[in-house]
């Protein structure tokens, strides 16, 4: 997948293309997405996304836009597992803000020789945002290409939306948030180092690096991590502030992989959040929170062995391979 991070094309190709934010890529994005690959397909052309950053409201309101389902990577990553061919990162900040509807649609028409545009029936654009499909299929018409809309994606009743998943997350609702995304909701980031406490007190544990400012799910979570030079693997993760030993409010993710022995700074894992255990919690001293990490760990190898999970893809079960995980 080609990256762009303007509104030009290197190679003035006509190009199937749609817009959005596409925050999470769920699956009413990943229909759309669909729907998209086939038209380019049939005109024998690349398929091309244009996508925001920072997100709009971010570069509005930024103490009220909605926390992040996915960083730009994430974003990125996910686009290019569903086969799009080009994406184009579109800084919005003041100048591309005060851009007419209008103007927006003759910027891609001129810079990327759009051939044919899909949109989801609601999306809106331009300055104050003032365009619709309605104008965007009378520019096209008078331009010479093809603009078609594509209607939600309903889930009893519910429109797959990262609206519908943030809330899903934010109550803890594991399976719901699945059923939007169509896979488990997940975090990536590079293993870094940490302060060490959890070896200390008898769990070490990998520290992930987070992009999102406000992660949209806190708490104690059943995980699957996946890299590039590890097989996949389970643990219990704790993804929030920490209370009991810290208190300047930064969001965490650490992760106690079962049954795990290696050196693993440094790597980018993508953490799969499959089931959420409790709600984080702040405890009066070390000796109570060490008491209930052992129960969350228990109560991990405990989902992983009802759902028939523990042995998946080769990882081993209880009398596999013990020891500690080599950072932090």
């Amino acid at each position: 997948m080609l990256i762009f991070r303007a509104l030009q094309s290197p190679d003035r190709q006509p190009v199937a293309l749609t817009v959005g934010n596409f925050d999470g890529v769920h699956l009413g994005h990943k229909a759309l997405l669909s729907r998209l690959l086939d038209a380019a397909r049939l005109r024998g052309i690349p398929s091309a996304v244009v996508i925001f950053e920072p997100h709009p409201r971010e570069f509005f309101t930024p103490d009220q836009a909605p926390a992040r389902l996915t960083s730009l990577r994430e974003k990125l990553e996910l686009l290019a597992e569903v086969g799009v061919d080009r994406v184009h990162i579109c800084r919005f900040n003041s100048q591309f803000a005060q851009m007419s509807a209008s103007s927006f649609i003759d910027a891609l028409h001129k810079n990327l020789s759009v051939k044919y545009v899909l949109i989801g029936d609601d999306f809106r654009f331009g300055s104050g945002r003032s365009g619709d499909f309605a104008l965007m299929e009378k520019i096209a018409n008078q331009q010479g290409f093809t603009v078609e809309a594509m209607h939600s994606v309903m889930f009893d009743g519910v429109r797959a939306s990262s609206t519908a998943v943030r809330a899903a997350l934010a109550g803890g609702h594991m399976r719901a948030a699945m059923r939007f995304l169509g896979r488990p909701y997940s975090i990536s980031g590079r293993v870094v180092h940490g302060d060490k406490l959890g070896r200390e007190i008898g769990f070490p544990t990998a520290n992930v690096q987070m992009k999102h400012n406000r992660p949209p799910l806190s708490g104690i979570f059943v995980v699957r991590v996946t890299g590039d030079h590890i097989p996949p693997l389970h643990g219990a993760a704790s993804l929030g502030v920490r209370p009991t030993v810290h208190a300047n409010g930064r969001a965490v993710l650490e992760i106690h992989l079962l049954d795990f022995a290696a050196e693993i700074y440094g790597q980018h894992l993508r953490v799969e959040f499959l089931h959420k255990l409790r709600n984080e919690e702040k405890y009066p001293d070390l000796k109570s929170l060490t008491q209930q990490i052992a129960l969350d760990v228990a109560n991990t190898r405990n989902w992983f062995n009802e759902n028939g999970l523990l042995k998946e893809n080769g990882l081993p079960g209880k009398n596999g391979l013990q020891a500690h995980t080599q950072s932090a």
